[in-house]
């Protein structure tokens, strides 16, 4: 992810040393990362991690404090041919006064020069979308619905979703789901996907940014990820026992801890070494979901910044923090 696949060919996005302030506030420490491959990508953190304001610098609506960020090897602030080349959806996006769902579709046209109006109206359709409804008018499930149409008729080389998506049901949300992986197969770009919803799309992502206190704290491809923590679960002594072997010959970090009486689990972040136990060892080894690593990574008020120098690779810096969860909490 850190590497171009073809140094002629410009990075869809590059990302480097981006800081941004509000007044006394940090919003953006550092940031650094690079997309160079068609795909779906996610950015992931908690609410305040910063998301939302990097994807506006993305976006070209805001310069950074310091740092550079570079489109298709342009800056897209105030450039109008970039501007052309990408796309950012936000949930409760506005439009302007008096527009209906079809002035949408039909300023999107003008904006996007690989715009498929046939694709858009389709969508509308599947969406439910009544065209000549005023946009004011609409429920947020039918908003978010406009956002998704504008952002995947957009076909936009480099397309930004920033959770647009939230007002839809699970349904809606699941043919959005389906609708964006079968048309990046068919319509190769580059699509970075802000969301909580970690669980939903954690099968949809090639490559994963995690962001927490302004500052990048994990990249890594997906299936890295999926390699990169276990869950150990069985006898206190036992697990403890485990979790010794592995921090002691080698690089893990114990995340977090979770007690019931005698029973323990510890979630260990292994860097994708499979745990060796012992000869008839009670302990379970399971893998942990990508939503519960983000979960634990972002959990200490102090998460290391991240250390990974290629895609897949694991992070230098592994020690995340732990967290313990209270006794009774286990489940």
């Amino acid at each position: 992810m850190n590497g171009p696949s073809d140094p002629a060919r410009p990075s869809p996005l590059d990302v480097e040393g981006v800081t941004h302030r509000f007044g006394g506030v940090l919003a953006l420490d550092g940031v650094a990362f690079r997309l160079d491959e068609p795909g779906i990508h996610g950015l992931l953190g908690r609410n305040g991690a910063g998301k939302t304001t990097l994807l506006q610098i993305l976006a070209g609506q805001l310069r950074p404090g310091a740092g550079r960020v570079e489109i298709f090897g342009h800056d897209p602030f105030e450039r109008a041919g970039t501007q052309a080349q990408l796309c950012l959806v936000r949930e409760g996006q506005r439009y302007p006064d008096g527009f209906r769902v079809h002035h949408v579709l039909r300023a999107a046209a003008l904006f996007f020069p690989h715009w498929d109006a046939g694709y858009a109206a389709r969508l509308a359709a599947d969406f439910e979308l009544p065209p000549r409804r005023a946009v004011t008018k609409l429920s947020r499930g039918m908003l978010s619905a406009v956002g998704v149409v504008v952002g995947l008729a957009s076909r936009a080389p480099l397309t930004l979703f920033d959770e647009p998506y939230l007002g839809l049901d699970a349904v809606a949300r699941q043919h959005f789901y389906d609708q964006l992986l079968a048309d990046v197969a068919a319509h190769p770009r580059t699509i970075l996907l802000s969301t909580h919803l970690i669980d939903e799309i954690a099968d949809l992502l090639q490559h994963v940014v995690v962001i927490d206190h302004g500052r990048v704290i994990l990249r890594a491809d997906a299936d890295d990820l999926r390699r990169e923590a276990v869950a150990l679960t069985g006898p206190a002594d036992d697990v403890e026992a485990v979790v010794g072997n592995l921090l002691g010959t080698g690089p893990g970090t114990a995340l977090a801890r979770e007690r019931l009486g005698g029973v323990a689990r510890v979630t260990v972040r292994v860097g994708g070494t499979a745990p060796v136990l012992p000869p008839g060892s009670a302990v379970r080894v399971e893998p942990v979901s990508l939503q519960r690593l983000v979960v634990h990574l972002t959990s200490s008020p102090a998460a290391p910044r991240d250390g990974a120098t290629a895609a897949g690779g694991a992070p230098a810096d592994a020690d995340a923090g732990t967290t313990t969860t209270p006794q009774g909490a286990l489940r």
